[in-house]
């Protein structure tokens, strides 16, 4: 593996990518060499899902604060007996 991540990387397979790296580093059946690259991996593969959540996150915020979601909030349906 790599220990770049490439910046189109979907969030769920970097997801699923740290997860095997820290399998693979818990199991402790590694030289210390190889768990220290895998270690490197996983920090960016760590960062880049940071990343891509922060971007979310920044998306819903602006969403929220533009009232677009508005229409979405379960609190704020009506029953469509109520309608005339």
């Amino acid at each position: 593996m790599s220990k770049s991540v490439k910046k189109s990387m979907p969030f769920q397979d970097a997801l699923d990518a740290l997860e095997a790296v820290v399998e693979k580093i818990e199991s402790g059946e590694q030289p210390l060499e190889s768990a220290l690259a895998d270690f490197e991996q996983g920090v960016a593969l760590a960062r880049h899902c940071r990343g891509a959540l922060t971007d979310i996150e920044q998306k819903v915020q602006v969403l929220l604060d533009t009232g677009e979601l508005a229409d979405l909030d379960p609190t704020e349906q009506t029953d469509p007996s109520d309608r005339d």
